[in-house]
């Protein structure tokens, strides 16, 4: 029974999360931090909490697989030399910059370095929730980066608590541990993406195809950390090398029940993990007397601070160097201006993993004393966390607004194109080639040539509608084509209400009634445009 008052309790506090996020006129992420922190008041809740290892096994598998799914692999390739710098060089620096901070306002450099650790890597779930306002190019960029660098900082993390615990590691330990990391997850990853394509590709029941989907993930995390090797990396690979090949590996029936079912998953689990770190967070506040816990919220202040400050200039003095080096036409295109790099200074959300690094700092030294400021770090990593969402997350938007009216030297694709712009493009550029194939395509149907040219003419039609500028004959042109999508719909809501008076009036039974139902309501998907993954 208590274990199902934890379920509900969680259940309902993500949902009020959701539902009151708009109307308090607070970032959701937030808003789920607060309720956490007040659910733990809550008698028989107060030790209400999660292993790390809950965290790192059971919730980022699943979290990091559906990123990895729905992250641009052009982007990727495009800024490679980006993110591995930033999801290497930047996460040890900013790892470094916070042990500086934190270490200088009183906490022991051992344990200031497992902070830095904690705190340095930007969170892909939190990034997908709070920077979503973000240019198309800067979005996929901080999603690249995020879904790559936990592997570095675990890496730190695992150093600096060997540190703290008597250990030495020589340079080539270092490396060592850096190399099984790095490319045990990248090999594992690619080993599990290759035992998935053949399995994957021979089923064809969506609901089986999407189970083997959602094993994926977790065999991949579970093989990497068996050989100590990065469990994230595996998982982001996998994902990116299916993702790829997802027209060969998954059915029409499949990707939509994936695309319903995965968003609706990974709110709950980013709901339950935000609502974890207010918990943690109220566990921990009545540990200290007032004075301490003081002290400690401006050293989270100012570790806030240093994550921001720090992203920005190293991202300022990685392009000084980067120009420098190369000056490639193409390279040029690439750049951005420093408004646009202060924009994703602000836009790296810390957010559960971080906590999860944290909590996973041992209870006891090896001579079973209690591991010196454990409970420090972990307090000020959850306030970081917090401070990060509270104040990056409003000030956000103003940040970009402010950018973009000084122009980004570099994101002016992202300023020229809409989204819906984006789609009516790419849908032109599939009808045009299209179009010529028609005549051959019908053959390979064993169609007559006149539905060809019936294609054909509809095919022109939607491209000239779609091409429609701003004269006065095509704009009426649109004014029509949307006219009639409003009957299409009206149509289908009389549709639907036919259909409940047809149940009612027993001419069709309840199961013939979900099968058109649930045509009807793909029907409006699909005059609505799509269904967006959040």
């Amino acid at each position: 029974m208590e274990g199902l008052i934890v379920v509900v309790s969680v259940g309902a506090a993500v949902v009020a999360g959701n539902a009151l996020a708009p109307i308090l006129r607070l970032p959701v992420p937030l808003t789920q931090v607060l309720l956490g922190f007040l659910v733990a008041f809550i008698p028989g809740l107060e030790h209400l909490g999660m292993p790390h290892e809950v965290v790192l096994m059971l919730f980022l598998p699943a979290l990091l697989f559906w990123e990895s799914l729905t992250t641009s692999k052009n982007a990727i390739r495009r800024d490679l030399r980006g993110i591995l710098i930033t999801s290497t060089v930047f996460v040890v620096a900013t790892a470094f910059a916070v042990a500086w901070i934190a270490s200088s306002l009183g906490i022991p450099w051992a344990a200031a370095l497992i902070l830095g650790a904690a705190v340095a890597p930007p969170d892909a779930t939190a990034a997908a929730a709070l920077a979503k306002g973000l240019p198309q190019r800067q979005f996929m960029l901080l999603k690249a980066e995020s879904l790559t660098n936990d592997g570095t900082a675990l890496v730190v993390y695992a150093i600096a608590v060997g540190i703290a615990l008597g250990g030495h590691y020589t340079p080539w330990d270092i490396t060592r541990m850096a190399l099984v990391s790095f490319l045990g997850g990248i090999l594992v990853g690619i080993l599990m993406a290759a035992v998935a394509y053949p399995v994957l590709s021979r089923l064809r029941d969506p609901i089986v195809l999407n189970m083997a989907l959602i094993v994926t993930p977790y065999a991949a995390y579970l093989t990497a950390e068996q050989i100590h090797a990065s469990g994230v990396l595996a998982v982001v690979v996998a994902g990116l090398i299916i993702s790829a090949f997802s027209n060969r590996l998954s059915t029409p029936e499949s990707r939509t029940q994936a695309e319903h079912a995965w968003p609706l998953a990974t709110s709950l689990l980013n709901g339950a993990l935000f609502l974890l770190i207010g918990v943690e967070t109220q566990s921990l506040v009545f540990r200290f007397q007032p004075a301490e816990l003081l002290a400690l919220a401006g050293i989270a202040v100012a570790v806030a601070v240093t994550l921001v400050v720090s992203r920005f200039l190293f991202l300022q003095l990685t392009v000084m160097i980067i120009r420098s080096l190369d000056r490639r036409p193409e390279q040029r295109q690439r750049r951005m201006s420093y408004r646009a790099r202060l924009v994703s200074g602000v836009s790296a959300f810390r957010g559960a993993v971080s906590l999860a690094i944290a909590l996973s700092i041992p209870l006891t030294m090896n001579d079973g004393s209690p591991f010196p400021y454990r409970d420090e770090v972990v307090l000020i990593a959850a306030l970081a966390i917090i401070i990060g969402i509270a104040v990056q997350g409003p000030l956000l938007p103003k940040v970009i607004a402010w950018a973009a009216r000084g122009g980004h030297a570099g994101d002016q694709e992202e300023k020229e194109l809409s989204e819906e712009q984006r789609i009516t493009e790419a849908r032109l550029a599939i009808l045009a080639v299209v179009r010529p194939e028609l005549p051959d395509l019908a053959e390979q149907a064993g169609v007559s040539p006149w539905v060809a040219e019936e294609m054909a003419d509809r095919i022109d039609t939607i491209a000239a509608h779609m091409n429609a500028g701003d004269d006065d004959d095509e704009a009426e042109g649109l004014s029509e084509v949307a006219a009639l999508e409003r009957l299409h719909l009206a149509v289908i809501a009389r549709k639907r209400e036919i259909l409940g008076q047809l149940v009612r009036e027993r001419q069709i039974d309840d199961e013939t009634a979900r099968i058109i139902r649930a045509r009807m309501d793909l029907e409006e998907i699909h005059r609505n445009g799509y269904l967006p993954y959040e």
